[in-house]
């Protein structure tokens, strides 16, 4: 298990400036991307015993952080 954050920017270097770019002028990526990155976190703090929770919270977290990646990727590739 790594605990390192797993930053859109870091997900896909490639697609760096696009998704830059995508946040300042596509609201529905933006808010997307907000929330992924709030899930990320949260995911991040309980994989660090910084804000602990269950293993099955932990895991819902990670589906709903991978679900949004993949809805954010098809955006970019789109």
């Amino acid at each position: 298990m790594s605990h390192t954050p797993h930053e859109l920017q870091e997900e896909f270097p490639e697609l760096a400036d696009k998704i830059a770019e995508m946040k300042s002028s596509d609201a529905h990526f933006a808010k997307l991307a907000d929330e992924y990155h709030d899930v990320n976190r949260a995911v991040h703090r309980a994989e660090t015993n910084v804000e602990p929770v269950s293993p099955f919270a932990e895991e819902d977290m990670r589906k709903k952080r991978a679900a949004l990646k993949d809805e954010l990727y098809q955006m970019l590739k789109g």
